[in-house]
């Protein structure tokens, strides 16, 4: 009798355990693991949301994805872009907000959707609506010389206004240049804070200074800024830029006097590397004079 109940004791325990395993589940890695990209481009920033389908010794383009149809652009849940303010891609204006990014792959050239229902999974498929759509535009896919296992959406060619975003899997590239709005954000600021500003710290002068410097603009206006900077708190790094507009207005006697100074502080703060940026700078412009 005593047997009976251990033994129906110890099968009621292994049962129990089955059923805990069983509704706990298994952890298993994603096959397509979601990731999240971020980038500050300009005063803005742009970050897309999508899943990570690898090649796995298939055929991908043509095949596992079709060409000529709809492609959520990765895998899982539509892939999500999402702007911080408005921007303009391949020449098309983009509020500010979220999207869904679908694609049509073609043997010669690619369709990008910008797409304003995010809530679909996959495709869309039948529920796809291409009212919905904000803009499509065509892109020319490029052949990658290193191919990409791992499907990857990247942010490259970065510079003061702009982007280049890629899509890249196996061996094809497509990208597309994403544009932000900076200029007239900074100049509005500029005018604000310094042409109409009151007691302007040398921090506010010496970037709009490198500003117009920077854009081409008014080198006089930019000197006299730089100057304002330097007069109450030289920085060698601020005398430096001011020795740059200097010589880009071809006073290169003044920009070598000033860069000397710029190189006198460097050597004070322990800063090489702008000891090194004058001493090349007053090389080159002993050149010029």
């Amino acid at each position: 009798m005593k047997k009976t109940i251990i033994g129906f004791a110890l099968s009621a325990a292994l049962l129990f355990g089955a059923s805990a395993v069983q509704a706990q589940g298994i952890k298993m890695p994603a096959p397509s693991p979601s990731q999240k990209v971020e980038q500050a481009v300009g005063l803005s920033t742009i970050s897309v949301d999508y899943s990570r389908p690898s090649v796995r010794n298939r055929t991908i383009f043509g095949d596992l994805v079709p060409y000529d149809k709809i492609w959520r652009t990765g895998a899982n849940a539509s892939t999500k872009i999402k702007f911080s303010d408005d921007v303009t891609i391949e020449g098309n204006k983009i509020p500010a907000g979220e999207y869904a990014l679908y694609t049509i792959p073609g043997k010669e050239e690619w369709t990008v959707v910008i797409h304003k229902n995010t809530k679909h999974w996959g495709d869309g498929g039948k529920d796809y609506n291409p009212a919905e759509d904000l803009v499509r535009f065509k892109v020319k896919p490029q052949q990658n010389p290193r191919k990409v296992e791992s499907f990857t959406i990247n942010f490259t060619n970065l510079r003061t206004d702009a982007t280049d975003v890629e899509i890249l899997w196996d061996d094809t590239i497509v990208p597309f240049t994403v544009k932000t709005d900076v200029d007239s954000k900074v100049m509005s600021q500029i005018q604000q804070q310094v042409i109409e500003g009151t007691n302007v710290n040398p921090g506010v002068y010496a970037a709009a200074a490198n500003y117009f410097f920077d854009t081409n603009r008014d080198l006089k206006q930019a000197h006299e800024w730089i100057k304002k900077a330097n007069a109450t708190d030289p920085k060698f790094w601020n005398v430096h830029t001011q020795a740059k507009i200097e010589a880009k207005m071809n006073n290169y006697k003044a920009a070598i006097k000033t860069a000397e100074k710029s190189m006198e502080l460097a050597k004070a703060a322990g800063n090489e590397d702008y000891v090194r940026l004058n001493e090349k700078a007053i090389a080159d412009w002993k050149k010029m004079k």
